[in-house]
């Protein structure tokens, strides 16, 4: 591997991890095979492959069950779109398996909690994206494709793991997440909270803004993700103490 493609798939799994939405193109059912847009929140899962929540009278629901070959396009904020960074996932869309949906629907509750209500109440569904190729560019002839499984990668803290340390968190540590907020200059509007761990790094809900943060370097193991924490934590005292 060049690393030239080393760093545009350590650039490409950053971009993957901090989008919490894209634009989702289906292959139209109604309008005789043109391509449909619309905006996907969406939640990595254990296996690293994108969720999406969706209603089975939407539009695109429809054209995934007609053909499941499906992409999603994310991209970061900037001034200049062409120098923006942008990430677009071909894939397979199918329903998640009703065995797998439990974890699913964990996962992408922590990030969106607000969602449970749509699930509860109306007739919402998850589907999960299969990536088959990726195209990444990074800004001006930074332009590559990717394989799969270097960007969407399988967390090592799924299901009960991921969870417990999410609710440790969230339950005894809220002083420490306003830390890494501090730590980062930013000013939460409400208090902020852990909705999931992977090897690189975590993800904090603040309000409905997602703020990731990466570890100095991958960890492997609980321990590591609580030493790798503790470390950010002293480190935020000491450069930003709390406010008396």
């Amino acid at each position: 591997m060049t690393p030239r493609i080393a760093d545009a798939e350590r650039k490409a799994r950053a971009l993957y991890a901090r989008s919490v939405q894209g634009v989702l193109s289906t292959i139209s059912v109604d309008a005789h095979g043109f391509p449909f847009g619309s905006v996907a929140p969406f939640v990595p899962d254990a296996r690293g492959w994108p969720v999406l929540l969706v209603s089975r009278i939407a539009e695109h629901t429809r054209n995934m069950d007609a053909d499941p070959r499906v992409s999603l396009i994310l991209m970061e904020d900037a001034d200049d779109a062409q120098e923006a960074a942008r990430l677009t996932v071909l894939g397979h869309a199918r329903r998640v398996a009703a065995h797998e949906e439990a974890g699913a629907a964990d996962r992408y509750f922590r990030r969106f909690p607000h969602a449970a209500e749509y699930h509860r109440a109306h007739d919402f569904t998850f589907y999960a994206i299969e990536p088959a190729r990726l195209r990444f560019i990074g800004g001006f002839a930074q332009i590559h494709w990717l394989e799969p499984a270097a960007v969407c990668r399988a967390n090592p803290f799924r299901g009960k793991v991921e969870e417990g340390m999410a609710t440790h968190m969230n339950q005894d540590h809220a002083s420490a997440l306003r830390d890494y907020c501090r730590l980062y200059g930013i000013e939460p509007a409400a208090d902020p909270r852990l909705a999931g761990i992977d090897a690189e790094g975590f993800d904090l809900m603040v309000g409905k803004r997602l703020v990731r943060i990466e570890f100095d370097a991958p960890v492997a193991s609980p321990d590591e993700v609580r030493k790798a924490m503790v470390a950010m934590v002293m480190k935020a005292r000491e450069l930003a103490p709390a406010k008396p």
